[in-house]
């Protein structure tokens, strides 16, 4: 019945696979490209929950964690799971991977690399980075631009914004420019959404070192500066671009929280002896 029930349902996912639209779109006017602004993850789209062989990513290429980030694997990650756990370890492994290989992606073999220290099947290790849209199966510019294509963001003009962005560099969606400089796509929610529209720049630019930096409240004047910033090698503002706010706050100012200087925190000393103890 276990395996009936099983096979019933891979016919099923299969059947719906097949049967539906490969996305959604909506008309845009006024910007290049089809004029349309996906309305779905198209990380699928682009052949990203496969894998292709190509000519910097294949089983043949071998690859390696560096001696600096063994040192890091060792002593800061599978440290904190204990042994027949590590499966835990393997998003920490990702991201150290991406952050090491240039061109910040995480080729195949990577993935068997981390499958094996975190001794788990490789399948889990691919499941994972094709769910997640902060892992990357191909190379990328040194600046990773992504917008967040969540409902908040989109309400508040995200597609217009990033097919602007696509025109002003004249790349796709997963497109990089033809100077490698930049990559244009799409992230999942990024949490601020009360600062909506926003991004988030990953910056590769100098391997091992890695930053992941939003920029929020956006319009096309501050996304230019924050273009215009990457090309010329300069830092850009990062968090809310409003001049009226600091972190993640209601447009027209904070309604709770007003104090200056809010109290505590204060934690409980297990240690101290307790009066009448």
């Amino acid at each position: 019945m276990l395996r009936l029930s099983q096979r019933s349902l891979t016919v099923m996912r299969c059947g719906a696979a097949a049967s539906a639209p490969a996305t959604a779109v909506v008309p845009m006017a006024g910007y290049p490209f089809g004029n349309t602004a996906y309305l779905t993850n198209t990380r699928a789209i682009h052949g990203e929950v496969r894998h292709h062989n190509t000519d910097y990513d294949n089983t043949r290429i071998p690859w390696d964690f560096t001696t600096a980030s063994y040192e890091k694997i060792h002593n800061e990650i599978l440290p904190k799971f204990p042994r027949g756990k590590r499966m835990s370890a393997t998003i920490p492994l990702l991201h150290l991977a991406q952050q090491q290989q240039q061109g910040g992606y995480i080729p195949v073999t990577a993935m068997y690399k981390i499958a094996k220290i975190c001794e788990v099947p490789p399948m889990h290790v691919f499941e994972t980075v094709t769910f997640y849209s902060m892992f990357n199966r191909h190379p990328v510019g040194k600046y990773h631009i992504q917008f967040c294509r969540t409902t908040p963001c989109m309400l508040c003009g995200v597609d217009e914004l990033m097919e602007r962005t696509m025109h002003y560099l004249n790349v796709r969606m997963h497109g990089t420019t033809s100077d490698g400089l930049i990559t244009i796509g799409e992230m999942e929610c990024l949490g601020a959404c009360v600062n909506a529209p926003m991004l988030v720049v990953s910056d590769y630019s100098k391997p091992p070192r890695f930053s992941y930096d939003y920029v929020e409240d956006l319009t096309w004047d501050s996304i230019k500066a924050l273009v215009e910033n990457l090309r010329g090698g300069k830092p850009f503002k990062i968090g809310p671009q409003r001049p009226d706010r600091t972190c993640a706050e209601p447009a027209g100012g904070r309604t709770s929280l007003l104090f200056k200087h809010p109290p505590g925190p204060y934690c409980r000393d297990f240690d101290a002896k307790q009066g009448g103890e």
